[in-house]
């Protein structure tokens, strides 16, 4: 039905004769000549339609926008003064000779513009219009280019594309699982897979050596800009591999994409930091390197002060308190450190404690703080040196358990970066390595695993973790992007007594390992290769590369931060008759009382 695109014509098809097919983005009648904007997925070109083709031209004049047109006509130049630079096909335009309706539209609920005043609800709701706008297209379209360079670059590695399934058994993680009824197993559910993790592990122990898989994952979690109840990961795995292989090779398939799809350069090799030292500077796993402000440790400096919210924290071996210089800070007005003071509450944080540095060299003379009085002197000198301070700049602190400083003084770190334009330009990525294996879970009075429980330790003597868990570091790395983590892998458990060590560590005894996880256990038994890998968000590293705020914008049709579906009305209701066939009867709500 058309021979070109719409937007990919050029003065090189001037005087050629061509079909296009496409919805009108505007139609503009001058009285004697019409002008419609035809649109399709490449892009937007003017047709001219004008009375010596009375039969087009009385079509044209039926024309409103988004309907859908077949049209044929001749390209010419624009005319001199007209040429619009704004378009890429703004030095041409197509003089129409026949045209056809090919569907007609109602009255749309939002514009088809790149700047939509719809809200994200209606958005959704009509995802097929929204998909229509140039914007939403290159966001797609770069998704496609994006995964078609992964492929590339993993089949030219060696990597085989092989499937996992989508019905399995729930995880250790269960109660984030989608469940799934079977009918010819009454009273049986199979999951749907959070990640292929045991799957692509089981490939390694079957001599595929290399595997990887552009895969659908499903998590019931509440949801933040940057997650959806179902999502794509790039899952890679190999055998045979250490830490500083598969990083490498992951490096480069980062660096080429970067340098294929955005023809942006990223620094090689990338710059690594241990997961302690994150926690230490920036107060977070997975810091933003665009951002100059780093936090300062000052516990020691605090412990015999007369000032307690400071004096406790530094002498509690679970606390910490820290310093956070802003450049220029002392211009913030009192109304606006009571805001950020409010912004850490959010983190857990009791307060805001600040000292503003007007002249340094008027030592305590030269600061303002209420907390001046608590600190001697020799306190403040090295404080100041330490944090490098400078006049006018401004210091923060936090002081608590170290959880709540690093969280809270790290989110406030982001936000004055962001607020105080301190955010550098371009692409800052960073592996995070050395993770700790595992983490205190206070609910459950034991430990659990700060990735998951196939993760290799450092030391993979049973004995000596069990003596210090602790302490323990794990074969973990993650790869980050200017504050979002993009990739996470690690080394995996080979040896069956090691994973079934870990199994006991995390309190999953002898039966309920076997039960869950006898299948992998049984498995290992049988020459299992030593093997790694790593997971890509795919919909978070499109977003990155797109700009967009939030994943939704680069996942053709999404499901909402309450995980519905405006478009299908999903999730919904199912019939009774359906129900019974699975063997399931609802719970009534509790009635309510008068």
């Amino acid at each position: 039905m058309r021979s070109h695109y719409c937007g990919q014509l050029n003065e090189t098809q001037v005087d050629s004769q061509v079909e296009l097919c496409g919805w009108v983005h505007r139609r503009r009648d001058h009285g004697g000549v019409i002008f419609i904007d035809l649109r399709d997925r490449e892009g937007i070109v003017q047709l001219v339609f004008d009375p010596d083709a009375p039969e087009s031209f009385q079509t044209a004049e039926q024309v409103r926008s988004e309907y859908v047109l077949r049209v044929s006509g001749r390209v010419r130049r624009r005319p001199a003064g007209t040429v619009n630079a704004d378009l890429a096909t703004g030095r041409i335009e197509v003089l129409g000779i026949r045209l056809a309706i090919l569907a007609r539209s109602e009255p749309l609920p939002f514009q088809i513009d790149e700047e939509v005043e719809a809200s994200e609800e209606v958005r959704l709701r009509y995802r097929y219009l929204d998909l229509r706008r140039p914007d939403m297209f290159r966001r797609m379209k770069l998704r496609v280019d994006v995964t078609r360079m992964l492929r590339n670059y993993l089949d030219a590695q060696g990597f085989l594309d092989i499937e996992t399934p989508f019905l399995t058994r729930a995880t250790p993680e269960g109660a984030r699982d989608y469940l799934v009824p079977s009918r010819t197993h009454p009273g049986s559910f199979f999951a749907l897979p959070q990640s292929p993790q045991l799957f692509k592990q089981l490939l390694m122990m079957s001599g595929m050596d290399r595997y990887y898989q552009i895969v659908r994952c499903f998590r019931d979690e509440d949801l933040r800009a940057d997650r959806q109840p179902e999502f794509t990961q790039v899952d890679i795995e190999a055998s045979f591999i250490d830490e500083e292989q598969i990083m490498a090779l992951m490096e480069a398939m980062i660096r080429e994409l970067f340098a294929k799809v955005l023809e942006e350069a990223l620094p090689a090799p990338f710059p690594r930091i241990s997961h302690k030292e994150a926690l230490a500077r920036y107060g977070i796993d997975r810091p933003d390197l665009r951002i100059p402000l780093e936090l300062v440790e000052v516990s020691d400096l605090m412990q015999d002060v007369e000032f307690k919210v400071f004096a406790g924290p530094a002498r509690d071996v679970a606390g910490r308190v820290a310093a956070l210089r802003v450049p220029s800070g002392g211009e913030l007005t009192r109304g606006q450190i009571d805001d950020y003071t409010k912004f850490v509450g959010i983190y857990g944080a009791r307060g805001l404690a600040y000292i503003k540095v007007n002249q340094i060299d008027k030592g305590r003379d030269g600061l303002q703080s209420p907390i001046l009085k608590f600190l001697p002197d020799d306190t403040i000198n090295t404080l100041l040196k330490r944090t490098g301070a400078q006049d006018g700049d401004l210091i923060f602190f936090g002081a608590d358990k170290a959880r709540i400083v690093n969280e809270a003084l790290g989110a406030l770190r982001v936000k004055l970066g962001h607020d105080l334009g301190l955010v550098e330009r371009g692409w800052r990525p960073v592996w995070v390595t050395d993770f700790p294996m595992f983490e205190w879970d206070e609910k459950s009075a034991g430990w659990s695993s700060l990735h998951h429980p196939f993760t290799a330790p450092a030391i993979d003597d049973i004995a000596q973790l069990e003596a210090n868990p602790g302490d323990a570091l794990s074969r973990a790395y993650d790869m980050v992007l200017n504050g979002i983590e993009i990739g996470g892998g690690s080394i995996r458990n080979h040896r069956s007594d090691v994973q079934a060590g870990i199994f006991r560590l995390l309190g999953i005894g002898d039966n309920e390992a076997a039960e869950k996880f006898g299948f992998l256990l049984e498995a290992l038994k049988y020459g299992c290769p030593p093997h790694g890998g790593i997971a890509f968000g795919l919909d978070r590293l499109v977003m990155l590369m797109s700009g967009s705020a939030s994943i939704r914008d680069v996942i053709a049709f999404p499901k909402t931060q309450s995980a519905a579906c405006p478009l299908t009305a999903a999730p919904a209701a199912v019939d009774a008759k359906q129900l019974r066939e699975l063997g399931i009867r609802l719970a009534q709500p509790p009635a309510t009382g008068a």
